[in-house]
């Protein structure tokens, strides 16, 4: 039997994937116009990749342990765990991360979204899940939902960061032109 909200997990999982499919074509504007991927580009391609796959990891895992027949108080407890370690650990580590590729760290209103609201989010999600409450099904998905959308709103800043990058990396063209007379 599929835990509570197993539809909306399994609808998440969905939109996630979608998602990654989605930005992975956004960022493959910038070489089909012409120019070079910076390493900001390549940076935002891994970041949200790594993101959405740690959420759709959490999306399916509590479906998953419950084909064990897993107690449906310890499936939350041990999805939470499970999704909340490897999510923290890369909310909390992106403006490092971030800093060591592209050389600065996120500008602020992606800091505070990404990292500071969607931490607070898993973390409030595995504290409270772990402890026990009622409606721990309630909180894993809403900390899912919201750290999907962190994510989402990131890149969508991120995004319009790229957009406004130079063209200066141009490939050289195929073509020679005829030399000036």
């Amino acid at each position: 039997m599929d835990p509570k909200g197993a539809i909306y997990l399994y609808t998440m999982a969905g939109l996630m994937i979608t998602f990654a499919g989605f930005s992975a074509l956004l960022l493959a504007l910038r070489p089909a116009s012409g120019a070079r991927l910076s390493l900001l580009d390549k940076f935002l391609a891994t970041t949200v990749m790594m993101h959405i796959f740690v959420l759709t990891m959490g999306a399916l895992l509590p479906p998953l342990l419950a084909l064990y027949d897993i107690p449906e108080s310890r499936i939350w407890r041990i999805s939470c765990v499970l999704f909340a370690v490897p999510m923290l650990s890369l909310q909390v580590s992106y403006p490092h991360r971030r800093r060591r590729v592209v050389g600065k760290g996120p500008p602020p209103l992606v800091f505070a979204v990404l990292v500071v609201l969607g931490a607070a989010a898993t973390l409030a999600m595995l504290v409270y899940t772990v402890g026990g409450r009622a409606h721990g099904a309630a909180a894993y998905v809403t900390a899912l939902t919201v750290d999907f959308f962190t994510v989402a709103f990131a890149f969508l800043m991120a995004v319009e960061v790229i957009m406004k990058q130079p063209m200066d990396n141009q490939f050289p063209s195929s073509r020679t032109d005829p030399p000036p007379i």
